[in-house]
């Protein structure tokens, strides 16, 4: 199994070596080597099992160092980053050569975002390349959002996980695009629409795409568990299933016709930040449940981080 810790001095040898190491962020954990090493970028994909068409974000901890391997920094993507980094934001850049083809599918733009971790801000400030690192985990499967999550998955093909708790947001990243100088999210993540708009205005949102994405994490099936995954819209729209080994994931409401045992709350509180940081390990949790067969999810408040759960329920409810 994987060592885990805190050490960054082992950390930063192992990823200076082409070795892949698991790191923590406020969103979830990721597997991070090399993004200049094209040898450990091939071993990000070969042990996430990710499609090679499926581009890879890049972590580093400055603006400064973002523009060392970006062509520019647009006025606009400037006065985001100024705000939201470090923080649960990844914007899309077009790249300099230095970054391999590998890294972001043979397109001409890269994804970059500063990481809001301090554990993982101090490894990156103590290395002189960035760090390809999509969620550490087998590709399509729920993201990792505590350290056992990743040994539990990967600890058999990596040597290290950077132990940094669980993760505060619990959903990967916003990703927003400033092609043509329009803001456009093109995944919907940690970071609130919401709050994007208080900063620029009125931004573009695009639906996700089920081939040849543009940026990380737009693929139409993803986040998924190994079960049955049903989505419904509402209370009102649940039926019992043939099968009576299921599990109902609701929001802050019990549905008063199903059995108490069989539902689970993401949000008692009603906040939809709750829902989001514990969404992954619930969907984890409800996988490992032999007696459970099939789980059942109702959406949640279409508001703040509230569409990117909707967002990534709909993803592991997807069959293509």
């Amino acid at each position: 199994m994987a060592g885990l810790g805190t050490d960054l001095v082992k950390a930063r040898n192992l990823l200076s070596e082409g070795s892949l190491v698991a790191i923590p962020t406020e969103t979830v954990y990721g597997l991070a080597g090399n993004a200049l090493n094209v040898d450990a970028v091939a071993s990000i994909f070969a042990t996430k099992k990710r499609p090679s068409f499926d581009p890879l974000i890049l972590h580093t901890d400055s603006l400064g160092k973002v523009s060392g391997f970006v062509l520019e920094v647009p006025a606009l993507a400037k006065k985001l980053a100024d705000k939201f980094w470090p923080g649960p934001l990844t914007i899309l850049f077009k790249k300099k050569s230095l970054i391999p083809d590998l890294v972001t599918s043979g397109l001409d733009t890269v994804a970059v975002r500063i990481p809001n971790h301090p554990l993982t801000l101090n490894l990156l400030k103590s290395i002189d390349f960035p760090l390809a690192a999509p969620s550490a985990n087998p590709f399509g499967y729920v993201s990792p959002t505590t350290p056992q999550h990743v040994q539990q998955q990967l600890g058999e093909s990596i040597p290290y996980i950077l132990d940094g708790g669980d993760c505060e947001v619990g959903v990967e990243s916003t990703i927003i695009s400033f092609e043509h100088e329009q803001p456009t999210v093109l995944r919907m993540g940690g970071l609130a629409i919401e709050s994007i708009e208080e900063v620029l205005g009125k931004v573009q949102v695009q639906a996700y795409s089920s081939s040849a994405p543009a940026a990380p994490g737009m693929l139409k099936s993803h986040y998924a568990p190994g079960k049955s995954f049903v989505l419904i819209d509402s209370a009102e729209a649940f039926t019992f299933p043939e099968n009576d080994q299921f599990a109902v994931l609701v929001f802050d409401q019990l549905i008063p016709s199903v059995p108490e045992e069989s539902q689970y709350m993401l949000a008692p509180g009603g906040d939809v930040r709750e829902a989001a940081k514990g969404l992954f390990g619930m969907i984890r949790m409800l996988d490992a449940k032999e007696e459970v067969k099939e789980i059942i999810a109702l959406k949640v408040p279409e508001k703040g981080l509230g569409r990117a759960v909707n967002d990534r329920l709909r993803r592991a409810s997807a069959t293509e």
